[in-house]
């Protein structure tokens, strides 16, 4: 692994003063319900993706420097069944790959969770084919200043990003854990190249299957959670997005969605699987027809009610992102106002938030 150091002693130090060191699990392996005195968990969203490259070695590092409690991997499989860490599985928009004219022949149509997308898949690469290409930042028309880090960085494997989360944790004196998401699983179990037993796997071999590991395992999909319920003993999450239904849903036949998940009856269901509720911000707080920030619902109160925490997704300071309140000019790219949409949210007593700027979800907890 290369170790890129990436910034110095002084946002270290910002780091380490700013953290908030909050437990993971109870001795049970619940998680528990982060206090208002402690506030919510910070959780690097495929690293400090605002700054660099998402789901880089780089980005998971900084992240972990500018205070965040938890790194999130996304994963995907390799032909010869490496897990690595990318967004999707498709990886035009994140690599460098188009630029590889021996790979040009892979460039192909697949239906991914029913629909249609054209482009290099990881399952068509073996790890060594991968760690030849490099990352490159997939918004930069929103984040122009990140492609300056465009070609330094390899795709990791899962392998990969424990080994940093434990130097870091070393080095920085407090826990870093890790957050990983089962991407596609339905599609990946379709091909025979399933992610559960390989996350088992990898989870067992690193000592961190086990309760009281600072581990959350997340996934849109519900199939793979209840599968996942019996091989491991750290918390799950069950990914709820603003509309639509988890596919294994769709594929079975069930016509239920993601606002049925949340509704009370959803949500006892989830308890009987799973320890809490990674919900799409306007699942919490809604917006108007015009962006503007409505009411909170009732979800934060309803999961407590039934014993599940709540991770909201995700924060990120640009104005295209935030809510039209916060917004403080019509540049899609430039920063609005990210600490007034945490005062909202925070408020709304959530357990953990998933942010792209991990510093700025850091300072607005500290600020409190």
């Amino acid at each position: 692994m290369v170790r890129t150091k990436i910034v110095g002693a002084a946002l270290a130090a910002l780091a380490v003063a700013g953290a908030v060191v909050l437990p993971s699990a109870t001795a049970s392996g619940d998680p528990e319900v982060a206090s208002s005195r402690k506030g919510p968990l910070v959780i690097g969203h495929r690293g400090a993706s605002g700054y660099r490259p998402e789901h880089t070695l780089a980005s998971y590092e900084l992240a972990a420097r500018m205070g965040a409690d938890y790194i999130e991997p996304d994963l995907v499989v390799t032909k010869d069944g490496k897990l690595v860490a990318r967004h999707e599985n498709e990886i035009g928009g994140t690599t460098d790959v188009a630029a590889h004219p021996e790979f040009a022949g892979r460039r192909t149509t697949k239906v991914i969770d029913g629909t249609p997308v054209t482009g290099w898949f990881t399952e068509d690469f073996t790890l060594a084919e991968l760690k030849t290409l490099r990352a490159e930042e997939r918004i930069p028309e929103v984040r122009p200043r990140n492609t300056l880090y465009d070609g330094r960085f390899q795709v990791p494997t899962l392998e990969e990003v424990i080994d940093l989360s434990r130097r870091l944790t070393r080095e920085l004196g407090r826990d870093i854990g890790i957050y990983p998401e089962t991407k596609h699983p339905t599609y990946f179990q379709d091909i025979g190249l399933p992610l559960e037993p390989r996350l088992v796997d990898v989870l067992t071999k690193a000592g961190l299957n086990r309760h009281g590991a600072k581990v959350y395992v997340q996934s849109f999909e519900v199939a793979n959670l209840k599968q996942l319920k019996s091989k491991l003993r750290v918390p799950l999450v069950q990914l709820v997005n603003s509309s639509g239904a988890p596919y294994d849903f769709v594929k079975a036949g069930d016509k239920r969605t993601y606002s049925d998940l949340v509704t009370p009856e959803g949500l006892r269901e989830i308890r009987t699987y799973a320890q809490g509720v990674g919900a799409a911000k306007d699942r919490i707080i809604p917006r108007d027809a015009a962006g503007f920030l409505r009411e909170p619902t009732t979800l934060v109160r309803d999961a407590h009610t039934r014993g599940l925490i709540v991770h909201a997704w995700t924060f990120r300071n640009e104005n295209t992102f935030l809510p039209a309140d916060f917004r403080t000019s019509t540049d899609p790219a430039a920063y609005g106002n990210a600490f007034g949409e945490y005062a909202k949210f925070y408020a709304t007593g959530l357990d953990g938030v998933f942010a792209d700027n991990p510093d700025t979800a850091v300072e607005a907890r500290t600020g409190r």
